[in-house]
């Protein structure tokens, strides 16, 4: 034995930190020679085989006595040469394969240390399982970030799930740990078993896996999402000229798991629901799709804000070749495809990230810090380099790899204040004792300027519930960096002006117009979320006051009232149907009630009206943050409940007027002033028989007369239908 007891010892308990300088093909430190070592616990024999030069010599090596280690000596060469393991077990069967441990590390240098600088935006393809073919040899490797790790080995169906086969090296200072493993390929299940930094063994899945069982089972699958076939490299061109902020965004926001399901228990796939999915969209006119989280999730309930796989579409729904398979047919379509992203917390499940090597790894150490209160789980590290790395790569990976075209950055808020949800005395102040996450926010500036250069057209937008400043305007100038910002105070003032019975709505008539004050402060989406109708805040439909006839009444005109005033649009599924239920992630959408009577399709109705009329006029989004894009008409009437205002594009053409009467009481002969003299025609009128009104309005339009009212020169007498909505267009 050439070995030493320490180093044999290191090798036979798991403990050495390179394995590869111990076992493989080495020279003997004379140089007389080369000596092979390998540690293979199912053997009974071991014998090496020249592959490409066949004058190199066959040997056996023989058992270390008391060990799985075999050990074999040649001196018949004293150059290392490629060679194959001839391995025959106790039962007598062959398997031939090239040693794992005879090739060099697949990361070089310079990727571990932008990975370490916290700049290498394409680790995806470094670290997790790559498949590569080096010398020829078709196969995996892995490598994994646990710089406080005392041993790891992958284990998978390809060893048996036994660790002492594949024990990783460690390279250099990087904490990254790696090894090729010939003969592994797609669908090979894997997982990394870790001696932590504590001693104790664990099973953790990979951090960077593309692909994972179904839950309850966690290991990752050795995948490749490059193979791919995409057809859509017109609508990527289109992205690519295409402002957003000058664009229609009409967003339907949809939890894959519940809008349709093939029975109680299964839903579509995400090639089953493709086709279906394109169908109802284009039909209702919507132009883009907002995807809860899509990236593997653990606990469904949860509905995948709780990420265990960032890099991995969940496996509920088929594979990652399957969700390319829709955004794609997406695309095809012309419909944008935006996902929920969360880099602001993950679960504490220890499989997963959680104390991934036995200390705080992705997380901080300090509750205080590292701990969510409201949700259970934990706050990614942002100020350490490869956290920060892991994460904007993983922004610019679903870009890449899955095409998609906006990220929504789930829980904003929570990201940039240390105070968030904490009482005094359960946070700490950051290095000026102010309350502002410092690295939160350089993270989210970073992620923003990447997410842009590298794919232009891209959206990013924050769910961001505060005042904080310049959320959506240029790093350069002080800004996050976002395209847009979900305008939660427009939400939760306008749902909250139609829950009061209308004889009451006068004395809050400032709900409504109180969000043109701040309008131009960012770039807002109006949303409508599935936050909006779950944890018995009941679903939109239950909180319009009266009866049915009031409830949908008021329902069409609160989506009027979305639709038409600036800002970008975002509804959630079901809505478009006056849903009475709360939203059910367990079951579908009630699509039966759309045949239980007229009111149902007439809100259905209605939302594909809105959209066609949305889309065809460009008053309604061109002009939507500049200042000439919006004014108001009237917006005092109180006491009448009716306000009026105009939309238009930035230089002034295109103009509309919107009228909303928000009592069940019609107003004849009501005059409001035109920016335009001539005739208007009624666009759109939601007391139309169609959507389930009484079915009264203008007679398709009116005609200006030279009556200066509401500071224009022109004006005219209008017929306002109870609880409703009007546009109304210069012809």
């Amino acid at each position: 034995m050439l070995l030493t007891k320490d180093e044999l010892r290191s090798l036979v308990e798991l403990k050495h930190q390179s394995p590869h300088m111990l076992l493989g093909m080495h020279p003997l430190g004379d140089g007389s020679g080369l000596v092979v070592r390998t540690l293979m616990p199912d053997a009974a024999k071991v014998e090496i085989q020249p592959v490409h030069e066949k004058d190199k010599p066959k040997f056996v090596l023989k058992r270390i006595p008391d060990t799985d280690v075999f050990e074999g000596v040649t001196k018949t060469t004293k150059k290392v040469y490629a060679y194959d393991l001839v391995i025959t077990n106790h039962q007598g069967q062959i398997r031939r394969t090239r040693d794992a441990f005879s090739f060099l590390p697949t990361l070089g240098e310079s990727d571990l240390f932008l990975f370490g600088k916290g700049d290498e935006r394409r680790i995806f393809d470094k670290l997790g399982a790559q498949l590569r073919s080096p010398d020829g040899v078709h196969g995996t490797s892995f490598a994994v970030w646990a710089p406080n790790a005392q041993r790891i080995s992958v284990v998978g169906d390809f060893n048996n799930w036994d660790g002492r086969f594949h024990p990783m090296r460690l390279l250099g200072a990087s904490g990254v740990w790696e090894i090729f493993i010939p003969g592994v390929g797609v669908g090979a299940h894997y997982k990394f078993e870790i001696r932590d930094a504590h001693g104790n063994i664990k099973l953790n899945t990979d951090p960077f896996g593309f692909f994972f069982e179904v839950a309850p089972k966690q290991a990752a699958i050795v995948w490749d999402t490059k193979k791919f076939r995409w057809t859509d490299s017109a609508w990527l061109k289109k992205r690519r000229d295409r402002d957003p902020l000058r664009s229609p965004m009409s967003i339907y926001e949809v939890h894959v798991g519940s809008w349709r399901k093939k029975s109680a228990n299964e839903s579509w796939s995400y090639r089953e629901l493709a086709e279906p999915l394109v169908i109802y969209l284009k039909r209702m006119g919507f132009t883009h799709v907002e995807f809860m989280p899509v990236a593997e999730h653990a606990y469904y309930p949860s509905w995948g804000y709780q990420v265990t796989g960032f890099y991995a579409p969940t496996s509920r729904f088929g594979t990652p070749e399957d969700f390319q398979f829709l955004v794609n047919a997406l695309h095809e379509a012309g419909i944008g495809v935006i996902v929920d992203w969360v880099p602001a917390h993950f679960p504490r499940d220890e499989w997963a990230l959680a104390k991934f090597d036995g200390t705080a790894l992705y997380e901080h150490e300090d509750p205080r810090k590292g701990a969510h209160q409201d949700w259970g789980t934990l706050i990614f590290n942002f100020g350490r380099n490869e956290v920060s790395n892991f994460l904007v790569a993983n922004a610019l990976f679903w870009c890449e790899r899955f095409h998609i075209d906006g990220l929504r950055v789930d829980a904003v808020a929570s990201m940039l204040y240390l105070d968030y949800s904490r009482k005094s005395g359960e946070w700490i102040p950051n290095q000026f004792g102010g309350r502002e996450n410092l690295e939160a926010i350089e993270f989210l500036k970073k992620f923003n300027h990447l997410t842009h250069t590298e794919f232009p057209g891209v959206m990013t937008i924050a769910e961001e519930s505060t005042a904080w400043p310049q959320v959506t305007r240029p790093p350069y100038i002080g800004g996050l960096g976002f395209s847009f910002k979900w305008n939660m105070g427009w939400m939760h003032d306008t749902l909250g002006y139609f829950k009061h019975e209308p004889i009451h709505r006068k004395y809050h008539q400032n709900d409504l117009t109180f969000a043109m004050l701040y309008h131009h402060n960012e770039n807002f989406i109006l949303p409508l979320s599935h936050d909006e109708v779950v944890h018995g805040k009941g679903s939109l439909i239950r909180r319009m006051p009266g009866d049915d006839w009031q409830k949908f009444a008021s329902l069409r005109t609160l989506l009027a009232y979305q639709w038409l005033f600036p800002g970008k649009k975002l509804l959630f599924m079901g809505c478009e149907i006056g849903q009475s239920a709360e939203w059910n992630e367990n079951g579908q959408l009630d699509w039966w009630l759309l045949d239980a009577g007229p009111f149902h399709r007439g809100i259905q109705k209605f939302v594909e009206d809105l959209n066609k009329l949305y889309v065809g006029a460009s008053g309604l989004w061109q002009g939507d943050y500049d200042h000439a894009g919006f004014y108001w008409i009237d917006c005092t009437d109180r006491d009448n409940s009716v306000i009026s205002f105009a939309r238009q594009n930035a230089d002034g053409s295109n103009p509309l007027v919107i009228i909303l009467n928000l009592t069940p009481v019609p107003r004849e002969n009501y005059r409001i002033g035109l920016p335009r003299a001539g005739k208007w025609r009624e666009m759109l009128n939601s007391d139309a028989a169609i959507y389930g009104g009484g079915n009264k309005g203008n007679l398709g339009g009116v005609t200006a007369e030279s009556v200066p009212c509401h500071n224009q020169q022109q004006s005219a007498k209008f017929y306002l239908p109870p609880m409703s909505a009007l546009v109304f267009q210069a012809m």
